[in-house]
């Protein structure tokens, strides 16, 4: 029994070890048939390379493959010149030998186990001009797509509409570029359905119900956009257009009055005057991501609370010039101290131009310390002989054409940019009536009237430097910005708000016939308004003492509508 069992084990030696070789053999005998050789199961775009040189491949694949004329959309046809296509036969051949070839023993093994198994289909490698194939593909898009419209609401007649949207489609354009690579690739020469993305930006019953709500809470609301001088205002069907859309618009919009590069600075004084200055200024860029936050928080304020106007600082980015004002002169002209604004939307153009001419003689003058400012006596003669045009004046309670209509704009304009620089006012009048210009963007008083030779606008320079007055009339806009520059000596100044003591009733309308105007015309030259007496304080400070103050009273008498009715030949 016991030389049986050792029999036995001699045999299960002698198999094992035949198992052993055998194991050992064919992978040799395999790996040494294929040496050099595609391995079994791989094929090319459906052609069997099984067992072949990559270079026979290169003719077998060669010769039953071509670059189709044109791939077939579902849409429409591109043809394949467009874009440049070709095979790389070469590179697909070495491709396919490189199957079960990664360098990794392990990993081979199991691959070329698989491919044997189940096969392997590569594609033909494909050379593309992919810019010519995007511009080809965007083409088709637009054929294709169709906007989406976004939920949006209006005013009209008084009430707020929704408009609840409505569904659009884009074409999915990199799916569409991958459908088109496997077309190629893998000689399949059939008809590709162009994949698109449908976009629903629908409101629903409750959704549309929500967003009415929303809108009629900002229906007589707006957002102040506020940098420097300037100011954005953004109300009506503007403001509720911002619940349907991004801001990116508006944002916009804001961004190309605002944005400017950086201004180094420039003094060249001549004949006691100021010829050309350019400040010291920084470039400025809107912050727009920052706007953006700002833009939602004020809606959600205008839709949460009962305020009336949000006003939003715009959020911008700063650069500084290389040069300071300070090192181009030796004035004291260092820095802005003081700036006014004033608007005269509704201006005929003769008034405009009055307005443009009487600020660009003031621009440039220079006041030195203790120097008291004349405004007559700097604009020099109102009339026709100096330029100036006939425009429509208040005179004996009438609305006339005379000379410098419009001057009284500049007054107004640089009175409101001495109170902000906090300087003593000499002499200053109110106009006999309220007038629309001055009230576009201020409240009743802020105005200075000046009538030559007997009615001035006096101010005095208490500073330590020259003070230089820059005016930038724009007559596109019907905006006038005086801007004061010398030395801040740390003074603040602060404007009470307009106290109305007591109004008058304005008389009924008043028509005027107007030889200049065609028969038929009427043409609006005054706005009734209320008689009016009001007043406002105004305080300087400089650390902590109050070094001036001063109650500026007016008493504005009542005044009707009036129009000018055109007498004269009809166009």
């Amino acid at each position: 029994m016991a030389k049986k069992r050792k029999i036995d084990r001699r045999k299960i030696a002698r198999l094992t070890a035949q198992i052993l070789t055998a194991l050992l053999i064919i992978p040799f005998f395999f790996f040494s048939f294929y040496f050099g050789k595609i391995y079994p199961g791989v094929k090319i775009a459906g052609i069997d390379v099984s067992g072949k040189t990559p270079e026979e491949s290169i003719k077998v694949v060669s010769e039953k493959i071509v670059v189709p004329v044109e791939i077939t959309l579902s849409t429409n046809k591109i043809p394949t010149s467009s874009f440049s296509a070709s095979y790389d036969f070469s590179k697909t051949a070495n491709a396919a030998y490189l199957v079960g070839r990664s360098g990794n023993t392990i990993y081979d093994a199991f691959e070329v186990i698989k491919t044997v198994a189940t096969g392997v289909n590569i594609g033909v490698r494909t050379n593309i001009d992919e810019e010519a194939l995007f511009k080809s593909l965007l083409a088709i898009a637009a054929e294709v797509e169709t906007e989406a419209v976004q939920p949006s609401a209006k005013i009209v007649n008084g009430k707020v509409v929704v408009d609840p949207g409505k569904k659009g489609q884009e074409v999915d354009l990199n799916k569409l570029r991958i459908l088109i690579g496997q077309n190629l690739a893998f000689n399949q020469n059939n008809e590709i359905a162009v994949p698109v993305i449908i976009v629903d930006p629908t409101l629903n019953a409750f959704e549309e119900a929500t967003f009415l709500k929303r809108a009629e809470a900002l229906m007589n609301r707006s957002i102040k956009f506020t940098f420097e001088d300037r100011e954005i205002v953004v109300k009506g069907n503007e403001l509720l257009s911002l619940l349907g859309k991004s801001s990116d618009e508006l944002i916009q919009k804001i961004a190309i009055q605002v944005n400017r590069p950086i201004s180094e600075p420039k003094l060249v004084f001549e004949g006691g005057k100021v010829k050309e200055f350019n400040p010291a200024r920084n470039g400025v860029s809107v912050k727009k991501d920052e706007l953006t936050e700002l833009i939602k928080k004020a809606l959600e304020t205008l839709e949460a609370s009962e305020d009336k106007v949000v006003v939003v600082q715009i959020p911008v980015l700063e650069t500084t010039p290389k040069v300071k004002t300070e090192d181009v002169n030796n004035l004291g002209i260092k820095e802005l101290i003081g700036r006014g604004r004033s608007t005269f939307r509704g201006s005929i153009p003769s008034r405009v131009f009055n307005v443009n001419l009487a600020a660009t003689r003031i621009s440039g003058t220079l006041i030195a310390p203790g120097e008291i400012f004349s405004f007559n006596q700097s604009v020099g003669d109102i009339s026709q002989l100096t330029g100036f045009q006939q425009a429509y004046i208040i005179s004996g309670g009438k609305t006339i054409l005379g000379d410098g209509g419009g001057v009284c704009q500049v007054s107004t304009t640089l009175f409101r940019a001495v109170l902000n620089a906090g300087l003593p006012i000499v002499e200053r009048h109110a106009h006999a009536y309220r007038v629309y210009y001055y009230e576009q963007d201020a409240g009743p008083g802020f105005d200075a009237t000046v009538y030559s030779p007997t009615v001035d606008f006096k101010f005095k320079n208490d500073t330590p430097g020259n003070i230089l007055i820059q005016a930038y009339p724009d007559t596109r806009n019907y905006t006038l910005v005086f801007e004061l520059y010398g030395t801040k000596d740390g003074r603040v100044s602060t404007l009470g708000k307009p106290i109305i003591t007591s109004t008058t009733a304005p008389p009924p309308d008043v028509y005027q016939d107007d030889p200049t105007l065609p028969t038929g015309t009427v043409k609006q030259t005054e706005h009734r308004a209320l008689g009016t007496r009001t007043y406002f304080t105004y305080s300087v400070t400089r650390n902590g003492e109050e070094i001036n103050k001063q109650t500026f009273n007016s008493s504005f008498r009542p005044w009707a509508n009036v129009f000018l009715r055109g007498i004269g030949p009809a166009n």
